[in-house]
Parts: C-alpha cells; structure tokens; sequence
C-alpha cells in the first residue's frame, strides 16, 4: 500500500465510552483532543514531545530557578523561587510520599495531593509517569540512542527462566517499604527523581558552578561524592545490558506504579489481524510485549510505540470495556521467570536486618558522634532523618552554599543529609530558599520573617585561637562583631578585658594610665539569646585568619548545635519567635 495512502494508525482509548451509555459520553468528548493527537510513526512524537518538555521543566528548575548566585537578593530572586514550585517532580514520584510516610508516621499534605493526581493520571495513562514524565528515564533514553544501541550484543535476554533480574524492582520496592517500616528511610537512595536530583547535584551543578563562578566556589569533595557520582553513572552504564534496564527491572518507583497498574481503566490490545511480524517485540522500550505478543501489563507505559511500526494496525489500546473487538489478554509466558516468595522474604529480612544495624550503629556513635547543625526550619532530628531522601535540592538553591551534604562523621543514616558548613559560607540573613524547596517537610517552609527569628545553632567564641583572648599574639579584633551587626542580629558585643603582661614591662616605664590601656582590650562575647546560629561571624574569621593571612589553624568562632529550634510540627506559628 502506498505510504501516502495508508490509513493512519488512530488512537480509540475512549471510543468504547461514546458506545457504551451517554454517562459516560463525556469522557470520550474531553479526551477527543488526545484521541486526534496520536503518534503515527515509530518514533512516538508525541511522547518525545512530552518527554523534551518535562525534561525541560526540570531542567529550568534546577539549573535556572535553583540558581542561588544572583549579585544581590530582590524582589525578582524572592519571586522566581516562589512562583516556580522547583520540588514539583520529587512530589509526584509516588514512592517518595509513601516512604517517608511510613518511616515518619506522618503525612505531608502536598506530596499527599500530587501523589494522589499523578496515580490517579496513571489509571488512565498506565505507567503513564515512567514513559512520559520522569526526567531520569528520558535521560536513560538519551543514553541507549547515543551509546547503548552501539552495544546490542551486550543486550541481555529477558524472555528465559534464567533471566533472575526480572523482578528485582518488587523485591527492591519490598525492601524500601519495609525499611521504611522500621523508622529508616532508603527510598532517597534508589527512588527515580531523587536519584536524577541528587545525581545532577554532584555532577551538572558542579560544571555550572565551575562555569559562571569559578573553582574557588566548589566545595572540596571526597569519597561520598565519587560514590554519589558512581552509582548515578552505573544507572546508565546498565543501559549496555538492554534498553531502560533500570527502569525495566530496577527502579522501585517503577514498580510502584506496576502495582497500580491492577488497577487501570485502559490496556493494550492485539487484534486477530495480527501478522507474528514480531517488529512490536523489538520496539517496544519496556520489555512489556511477550513472545506471544500480547501484554505484559504491570510493564506496559501506554507509550504506544508498538502501534506505531505495526503494518496491519493490529495493535490498539482501548479501556478494559471495550474487549469486544480484541483477544482476551493471555496469561504471561511460561518462559518468563515467576515472583519468587522465598526472594520477597529475603528482601525483607535484608530490609529489617539494614534498619536494624543502622538504628544499632546511631545508636552506639550518639554519645561521642557531634551532632549536626541542620538548616533553618528543619524537624526534630529523629523526624529529619524519617522525613529527608538526600535529593540534595537544598544543596543545589543554598547561596554560599553553606549547605553541604554529610559523610559519615554524623553515622550511616545521615548520609547525604543537608548540614550546615560555616566555615565554607554563612547562612544568609535575606534567604529562606532551602525551606522553600523541601519535596518532604523534613525543612519547614519559612517566610523571611520567621526565618530570621529560627535558631540553627549557637556561636561559640574560642579563647584559645580568638586574637583578643590569645597570650602570645594578643590584638584586637572587631570582624565577627561588624559581620554580625551588619547582618542585623547584633548578637555578639565588646568587652573590655584585663589582660596579664607577659613579661611584665620594668616598674616606673609607663605610666598608671599607659598601663591601664596596655592591659585592656576589647573581646568579643556572644548573646545566646540574640544568636541564630547563622554562622557569618565563623566563615569571615575563617576566609580572613585561616585561609587568607593563614595565621589560625581553625576560626575563633564556632557554631555549634545548641539553642536550637527544632520542633515536631510542620508548621511554625510566627507567635513562636517573638
């Protein structure tokens, strides 16, 4: 047949409606605009379409609007932060609201209602987040068309009983839940979107911090960040094992939305006019069509992709009413691999024994272990801990960024946890972004107002190191006083102090008068109750006697995790900071 007079593959997933009952007419009316707007080749465009658009959105998020670097703060700085909602993506991944439910026994409203849409599109649109939305899968995508196709006889054969990977995605989401169960959070470790954040953090936010700002900026790295980077490069390394095989077989948010797929209004049919061409089976992304050609239907991603590159247009996807026309579903293939009960144990028993040895090692290095400055705003610490996937969005907005991710010296479980660095940068008096971009309330939105009055920590002056106080090198020193007034806190006066002459100077040299100047000086102490913790005063003292004139070892100031405001509700009252 002439390609100019084929007829064109149509998208009929409501027609059923508009023949079944006027009450559910509607349905095929509103979804009209979709039914006209089909792809009709192989390539998908109008997935593709979708796909380059949600990559775009995510990527203007975090690389515009999270771009913290502006000359000064204004209006407009306040306002793209505020307009944009940045965390969008880490709320409608589904996994990240049921986990950190389960392991904080709480619910955070907005991932409650995004996370209820997204499911909801899902029944119509099966899998409909990992084919057309989810910015770590277009990616992946992007990666087999560049590298992977190059390596075919790499690609590994899924239709065989031996093929034990099959189902590790169900046994990974078991193991997630189940932790999560237990009072400890992985979901931010293997969940889709925190996985691609967290990843472009370490590496595309460095380049663009490197670009526009300088090598001085970055932050210095060690092996948390070479295993960061690792794990999200052997994401794509994987794709030289078959097309998407994260998402086929790994990812736990993809499994998620399988589950739900029991659920779903709508499926893929396979019509008597099928010829066994197979060309449907080498297509198709998500290793969702069986030797038989129909559907596995916990895999399928709606992308239509299939019905595209079909030549007698047998393929169609239709709601679960409509069954008339079409083959009733078969049951999947003998040859694929089963779910294993004794696998599902197991992934539960590794889950209980994982929280379980996290707990025990917080536990024995909470006596000598300091404990952590977190960002302004932040939970309990018991609660962050629940409530943080180490997404790394507040590393990305921090303006210093004073914000760094942790190692081990805070233990296991707060690996990757945003906490406070003074000594890189100060947290700034005009910015509250990093509670503005927390996807799970593990960081408390604050408006500026409040956030000046929120104690992070306490300063603390060193005698010892502090110039004022020192015996061999005394002089006076005013940085950490003027940086504090100057930020609006007036938390750190002058004092004058009697200092003792080493050696004394031969009696009759000076006069009662010239002494008295000799041995006084102004010291600075700290108000504790005028003191927010921001930390301006120890990077100044740092940046200016340790780095720059390299007299000090370490800053006279010290900010430490005492006064501070941590509470349990997710909401502060503006009453609370008089």
């Amino acid at each position: 047949m002439n390609r100019r007079t084929r007829r064109p593959w149509r998208f009929n997933l409501f027609a059923p409606f508009r023949k079944r009952s006027e009450l559910a007419g509607w349905l095929g009316r509103a979804y009209g605009l979709f039914e006209r707007l089909a792809p009709v080749t192989r390539s998908s465009p109008i997935r593709r379409g979708i796909q380059i658009g949600c990559l775009f959105a995510f990527s203007y998020a975090f690389f515009y609007v999270c771009w913290p670097y502006a000359e000064t703060f204004s209006a407009a700085t306040f306002g793209n932060k505020e307009s944009f909602q940045v965390e969008l993506f880490l709320l409608i991944d589904p996994l990240v609201a049921l986990s950190t439910a389960l392991a904080g026994r709480f619910i955070y409203p907005p991932t409650l209602w995004w996370t209820a849409a997204i499911l909801a599109a899902c029944l119509f649109v099966p899998r409909g987040f990992c084919g057309y939305v989810c910015p770590l899968g277009t990616l992946i995508d992007g990666f087999d068309w560049l590298v992977g196709r190059h390596f075919r006889r790499w690609h590994v054969r899924t239709n065989s009983a031996c093929a034990w990977w099959v189902h590790l995605k169900y046994y990974l989401l078991a193991a997630v839940l189940i932790s999560s169960l237990c009072g400890v959070l992985l979901s931010g470790f293997v969940a889709a979107i925190p996985v691609v954040t967290r990843g472009m953090m370490f590496t595309a936010a460095r380049l663009q911090l490197l670009v526009l700002k300088g090598r001085n900026h970055l932050t210095p790295v060690d092996w948390t960040f070479w295993l960061s980077v690792g794990l999200f490069a052997a994401i794509f390394l994987l794709g030289l094992w078959g097309r998407r095989f994260w998402c086929r077989y790994l990812c736990p948010s993809g499994a998620l939305f399988s589950v739900t797929n029991l659920l779903r209004f709508s499926e893929r049919k396979v019509m008597p006019a099928c010829i066994a061409c197979g060309r449907c089976v080498e297509v198709c992304p998500f290793d969702a069509i069986q030797e038989d050609y129909t559907t596995r239907t916990a895999d399928c991603t709606f992308c239509q992709t299939c019905g595209g590159v079909c030549p007698p247009r047998a393929i169609q996807f239709v709601t679960r009413l409509h069954a008339g026309e079409a083959e009733p579903e078969v049951e999947p293939s003998a040859s694929l691999r089963p779910l294993s009960r004794r696998a599902f144990a197991a992934s539960a028993a590794a889950a209980v024994g994982t929280a379980t040895l996290i707990r025990l090692q917080a536990s024995a290095s909470s006596h000598r272990a300091p404990k952590p400055l977190r960002p302004p705003g932040s939970v309990s610490e018991v609660l962050f801990l629940d409530a943080c996937i180490r997404c790394g969005q507040c590393f990305k907005v921090c303006p210093g960024p004073v914000l760094q991710p942790a190692g081990l010296e805070y233990g296991w479980e707060s690996l990757w946890t945003p906490v406070v660095r003074p000594d890189h940068a100060g947290c700034h008096q005009d910015c509250n972004f990093c509670t503005l971009v927390c996807p799970t309330g593990a960081i408390q939105p604050l408006d500026i107002a409040v956030k000046r009055r929120v104690h992070i920590g306490l300063a603390r002056i060193d005698t010892e190191t502090c110039l004022p106080f020192r015996a061999a090198d005394r002089r006076e020193c005013e940085v950490c006083y003027v940086e504090c007034r100057q930020a609006g806190y007036d938390a750190i006066e002058l004092r004058e102090i009697e200092i003792t002459l080493d050696p004394p100077p031969p009696e009759g040299m000076f006069s009662e008068l010239e002494l008295r100047a000799m041995t006084r000086v102004r010291a600075p102490f700290v108000n504790a109750a005028a003191c927010v913790g921001c930390g301006i005063c120890q990077y100044r003292c740092y940046t200016l006697y340790v780095v720059q004139q390299q007299i000090l070892a370490r800053s006279a100031v010290r900010v430490v995790a005492q006064n501070e405001d941590r509470l349990y509700v997710h909401k502060i009252p503006l009453e609370l900071f008089p």
